[in-house]
């Protein structure tokens, strides 16, 4: 009878494991983490620079995102939105939220590649069902987020200067959207911590999470103040709206960038265990 590999530690946030270490039969030790797992999926070296890399999907990746959250928080500076006008600046805002689609949809099909592949599927479909996956669900539920933001950026063009109707069709598109980042966000953080939070200054990917979860609950609290008050064409809070918008943008430009670092991150030369498909991390003692 085959030996089987032993796994004496498992970590991870509820029902995902994040983090599995195995001893093999043979003694060597293997390590495995979801993260490290999906950005290094080929294990060869990185191809281009960290700023330079059009044949890599992380690359486009990060550059996608930055790029997006450089127009949102474009389009909340002051001086450009009176030298534009509200209808141009309203674009600029669903430019952007083309990007942020685009990078969003790409770093879902990351998550979708980095599965485990079952032995019945002969090639990856273009979406898949994987609850049992934490960046599956982070990186889907992100995607529908942006696409949320597609809506809501594109009646703003046309809401700008409109109805206080036409304004609620924004918010609510609005307030879904920063509801799936925040939600997003907190599963990809919970993911780079292996629970619910964890002190690792030392890792990029928990900064990434860290000012990514930041910006999204920026973009939270911007969504809330864009509240159209019943019967007026007001916001609930114009500056609130600006500045949660700003902050976030400028969280999210940061997280993109170290995005393209993660990417040509030195990986440690280490045997890696086999990730499970699903099941619930071990209690911890």
């Amino acid at each position: 009878m085959r030996p089987e590999a032993e796994t004496p530690e498992e970590r991870g946030f509820g029902p995902f494991v994040t983090y599995v270490v195995r001893k093999r039969p043979d003694g060597v030790i293997a390590h495995w983490e979801s993260r490290s797992h999906r950005k290094h999926l080929s294990g060869a070296h990185p191809r281009g620079s960290t700023w330079w890399a059009p044949q890599d999907r992380d690359w486009w990746i990060g550059v996608l995102f930055a790029v997006g959250s450089f127009l949102f928080g474009l389009g909340t500076v002051p001086a450009y939105a009176n030298a534009v006008g509200a209808k141009p600046d309203a674009v600029t805002y669903f430019i952007g939220s083309i990007f942020f689609t685009s990078a969003g949809f790409l770093q879902y099909r990351e998550a979708v590649d980095a599965a485990p592949k079952r032995p019945q599927e002969a090639r990856r479909k273009v979406f898949v069902f994987l609850p049992g996956q934490i960046d599956w669900l982070a990186t889907g539920i992100q995607l529908v987020g942006t696409l949320e933001f597609n809506v809501s950026t594109f009646a703003a063009i046309w809401a700008a200067n409109g109805t206080a109707l036409a304004r609620h069709h924004v918010w609510r598109p609005d307030i879904l959207g920063s509801a799936c980042f925040l939600v997003a966000s907190a599963l990809a953080w919970f993911e780079a911590c292996h629970g619910w939070a964890a002190w690792r200054p030392r890792s990029l990917a928990w900064w990434i999470t860290g000012v990514n979860l930041a910006g999204s609950i920026a973009f939270g609290f911007s969504a809330v103040a864009s509240y159209v008050i019943p019967g007026t064409t007001q916001l609930l809070s114009l500056a609130v709206t600006n500045l949660g918008t700003f902050v976030g943008a400028v969280c999210f430009f940061a997280g993109a960038v170290l995005l393209l670092f993660e990417r040509t991150e030195p990986v440690p030369a280490v045997p890696t265990a086999q990730p499970r498909l699903t099941g619930p991390a071990p209690a911890k003692p």
